[in-house]
């Protein structure tokens, strides 16, 4: 399974074809999908400035364009985990929900409370004094419950051994699904609050994927070139999650890569490997969606 993370809160000044608009981001999703992906992640967008944004209406917009244009799996975001108020983090899913052309199909729930720091080597002082990720074990079983009951499956965002650890005590209480898409998140380009972006960083989440939930686990990585760590992933069975979201690209397509053609370097390597991509439908299947 391919998931392609089409913009999350990126601006376009490394890379112009971050999607910020529903029609963006649909036409975006199109061409992921025919180049292979079977689920599109997105962040609503200001059209014009592209700074992020809540609105529900943006949200449902962008969900009903990538319907009618594909047969994608639909998983916008959540309200940014820096947001403590609950009905803002997961109003926008609940507002979608009200029609079947809008709703999400799977909604990610990061299963970690952080410290956003920011730091590179040479840097003076450690930037991001007030970003953190809040997430009490009390806010997560109530998204994930809110996230159930608008008729959308969790998808588990993995930041650190810990987070998978959790996600196995929210497994065997009943809080998440046995089976669940999880993404195993390593983090680079400055941003230090998760595992490094690289094989043996991965390899130390792939290690405590708890053997006991029925978990497809993909691999990601904010801030870097990721397909190193694909390769490792596809090699072992594993997905992928990438996009423009998390990092421009400039190795691919001449500098200035579409999230389809990540998506297509992607399908490459799987095949180099001997393994085909699923179609969101295979996907369905694999994930349990509508069971």
């Amino acid at each position: 399974m391919i998931d392609a993370r089409l913009n999350e809160y990126t601006p376009r000044d490394p890379n112009p074809n971050v999607p910020f608009s529903p029609e963006e981001i649909a036409r975006d999703a199109a061409l992921c999908r025919e180049a292979g992906a079977a689920i599109v992640h997105y962040h609503a967008r200001d059209p014009e400035t592209g700074a992020p944004s809540s609105d529900a209406a943006l949200y449902a917009d962008a969900a009903r364009r990538i319907r009618a244009a594909c047969d994608a799996i639909v998983m916008p975001t959540l309200g940014a985990n820096t947001v403590t108020d609950l009905d803002a983090r997961i109003g926008h899913i609940e507002a979608m929900a009200k029609d079947e052309a809008t709703r999400a199909d799977l909604v990610p729930l990061d299963l970690a409370s952080l410290s956003l720091a920011i730091w590179q080597p040479g840097q003076p002082a450690v930037a991001g004094d007030d970003l953190v990720y809040h997430n009490s074990v009390g806010t997560l079983k109530t998204l994930a419950a809110r996230t159930r009951a608008a008729g959308a499956a969790p998808m588990a965002a993995i930041w650190n051994v810990g987070s998978l650890r959790l996600l196995e005590a929210f497994v065997e209480t009943g809080v998440l699904p046995r089976r669940m898409l999880v993404e195993l998140f390593t983090t680079e380009g400055g941003l230090i609050a998760g595992h490094p972006g690289t094989i043996a960083g991965l390899q130390a989440l792939v290690d405590f994927v708890p053997a006991r939930a029925d978990c497809l686990w993909a691999a990601a990585c904010y801030g870097a070139n990721a397909l190193p760590l694909v390769e490792h992933a596809i090699a072992r069975g594993g997905h992928v999650a990438i996009g423009l979201g998390d990092y421009a690209y400039p190795e691919l397509a001449g500098g200035r890569p579409t999230n389809a053609d990540v998506v297509a370097a992607v399908v490459a390597l799987a095949r180099r490997h001997g393994r085909e991509v699923a179609t969101p439908d295979e996907a369905r299947a694999m994930l349990g969606l509508g069971d």
